[in-house]
C-alpha cells in the first residue's frame, strides 16, 4: 500500500513541510508512482537538505526544495521501465516537466540538481540546490555527515519518517529494479554497485578496459592495405 501524502506532520524538526498545491502534487505523484521505501527516503531527504541550507545559511525555496527531493528517484518507478537514460535524467526530465509554466531558470536549477545527486563531487559546485540535495540523500542512504546533524534532529526525523528496520537491503533492491534493464547506463554511479550486488550476469565497465580496446587501439586494415598498395605501386 502507498503511503498517504497527506500523512506527512507539519513541521519535521523544526522545519515546516510545504502544503503548497505544486508540493502537495509533487508528494502525491511521488507516493502513487514510487515504492514506499523511496517516497519515506525523499521525505527524510527534503529535512535533512533544509537543516543542511539553514546550517550553511543558505537561502532556499521550501517549494523548489521539496519537489527536487520527491522527485530525485521519479526515474525508478514502472513508467521508466524502457528507458535507455540514466534515471537520474529521467527523474530531472519528470521534475522539470512538472515546473512548467514556472520560471525556466528554476526549473533548469531543480533539473542539474536532480540530474547530479548521486555524481560525488560535482553537486557543490552548481548550485545551493545542488550541494543540499546530493548531501541529504548522502546522509539518508550512507550516513553522510551524520554528525552534522544534532541527535534531536536526527531522532524527530525518524519519528516522523521512520527507516524501517529493512531499509537497507529494500532500497538497495527498489534502486536496482529501477536499473536492471539498463546496466550501460550505471558506469561510474552508484547503481553500479547494487547490479554487482544484485545481478550476477552484471559486467561493470572497465575506463581502462575502453581505452585499450577501442578502435584507436586496433590496426586499420584498410589504411595499412592503402599504404602497402601505394608503397607496391610506387
Amino acid at each position: 500500500m502507498k503511503p498517504e501524502f497527506s500523512a506527512s506532520p507539519d513541521e519535521v524538526a523544526g522545519v515546516r513541510i510545504p502544503r503548497t498545491a505544486l508540493a502537495m502534487l509533487a508528494v502525491e505523484n511521488a507516493c502513487a508512482a514510487l515504492d514506499p521505501v523511496l517516497v519515506g527516503h525523499a521525505r527524510r531527504v527534503f529535512v535533512f537538505a533544509a537543516l543542511a541550507a539553514r546550517r550553511e545559511r543558505h537561502a532556499y525555496d521550501a517549494e523548489t526544495l521539496y519537489v527536487s527531493a520527491m522527485y530525485a528517484n521519479m526515474g525508478l518507478s514502472p513508467a521508466y521501465a524502457h528507458s535507455s537514460l540514466r534515471y537520474e535524467v529521467d527523474s530531472a526530465d519528470a521534475a522539470r516537466a512538472l515546473l512548467a509554466g514556472v520560471s525556466s531558470c528554476l526549473a533548469e536549477d531543480v533539473w542539474r540538481a536532480i540530474a547530479l545527486h548521486t555524481t560525488p563531487g560535482i553537486p557543490e559546485h552548481v548550485s545551493p540546490l545542488a550541494r543540499v540535495l546530493a548531501l541529504a540523500a548522502g546522509t539518508d542512504l550512507v550516513g553522510a555527515n551524520y554528525d552534522a546533524y544534532t541527535c534531536a534532529e536526527r531522532e524527530a526525523i525518524l519519528a516522523a519518517y521512520p527507516r524501517e528496520a529493512t531499509f537497507n537491503e529494500d532500497v538497495i533492491r527498489a534502486i536496482g529494479r529501477g536499473v536492471a534493464h539498463r546496466p550501460q547506463t550505471t558506469s561510474g554511479t552508484w547503481s553500479a554497485d547494487i547490479l554487482a550486488r544484485l545481478d550476477p550476469d552484471y559486467c561493470r565497465l572497465n575506463f581502462c578496459g575502453l581505452i585499450l580496446g577501442s578502435r584507436w587501439s586496433q590496426p586499420d586494415k584498410a589504411f595499412f592495405a592503402h599504404s602497402h598498395s601505394r608503397r607496391r605501386n610506387s
